[in-house]
């Protein structure tokens, strides 16, 4: 049921914790949270949070290592929980998830989680998704094959390789983000439901370490994150739903700035994996959530 909530967002990083070194478990189950009871009413009363890494927050302390999909328990689903005192929230988004993971079970080296639409029931009332990066392999393929390309032999670029197919890729994931909105209203149709797009991680002129491309890759790759945080919004717009903008506010805080948001290329166990979201930014970007839930109200 949704009732007002207040402006001021709860931010629960400030008391981080570390990264435990529990053994992995075979099937992890999804994070559940409650929002602290002292502060306003509930906003809603079942929120379910799906989607990849930019979602789940890997290496953000603390962080589930029990499970897969190696949650954050700061991650901007936890801290929009929190600010919604009394929401229950179930967080499914799972690192390395695609859209054909909302239907079927991703399997890792240590286990194997049941599909994101399994968190969805009729009484669903909040939906956030954060996914798409994965599919057919666009993270991997622009900051994993591309920056290994940056020692090859001269003349070997990622636009070489990836530019013809980069375009019919993204067109595609905007289809498959439609279709997971489309999942989710068969599932919960009286849930409200945001898409919540990806932020800056490629700078938009220069070069740094933390991002070790060619220096001919850096606009191929600046051209794919910003064609897929766009692939998002009209993923949205072809369904009619809400849309959050992340890659605005990210301005000025992409891999190479003096205040990022992403971390770059050497992942810190107390930190963020490598190419993935600090816990700045998923304050940021909870804080934008939040935004967006009382523009509605």
């Amino acid at each position: 049921m949704r009732r007002a909530f207040p402006a001021l967002l709860l931010l629960a990083a400030a008391v981080l914790a570390g990264c435990s070194d529990a053994e992995p478990a075979p099937a992890p189950a999804p994070a559940e949270t409650t929002g602290s009871p002292t502060a306003a009413p509930t906003a809603y009363d079942q929120y379910v949070a799906l989607g990849d890494s930019y979602t789940a927050a890997p290496l953000v302390p603390p962080t589930d290592t029990s499970t897969i999909c190696l949650r954050s328990g700061v991650n901007y689903p936890a801290l929009v929980a929190t600010a919604m005192p009394g929401t229950r929230l179930t967080d499914v988004s799972c690192s390395g998830a695609g859209t054909v993971h909302m239907t079927t079970p991703q399997q890792g080296m240590t286990g194997t989680v049941p599909p994101q639409f399994d968190a969805l029931t009729p009484g669903t009332d909040l939906v956030t998704i954060g996914i798409g990066g994965n599919d057919e392999g666009l993270f991997g393929a622009v900051l994993g094959a591309c920056t290994k390309l940056a020692t090859a032999p001269p003349g070997s670029t990622c636009v070489d390789q990836l530019q013809q197919t980069a375009t019919a890729t993204l067109a595609r994931i905007r289809a498959n983000v439609a279709g997971v909105v489309e999942g989710v209203r068969q599932r919960s149709p009286e849930a409200r439901i945001l898409v919540v797009g990806y932020p800056q991680i490629v700078p938009g002129s220069g070069t740094c370490e933390d991002l070790p491309l060619a220096a001919d890759d850096y606009p191929f790759a600046r051209q794919v994150n910003e064609g897929l945080t766009q692939a998002l919004q009209d993923a949205a717009a072809d369904t009619q739903v809400e849309y959050v903008d992340v890659w605005g506010p990210s301005a000025g805080h992409d891999i190479c700035s003096d205040v990022p948001w992403i971390n770059g290329r050497v992942t810190s166990a107390d930190r963020a994996l490598a190419y993935h979201p600090l816990a700045v930014e998923q304050q940021a970007v909870a804080g934008l959530v939040v935004d967006a839930l009382q523009r509605g109200e």
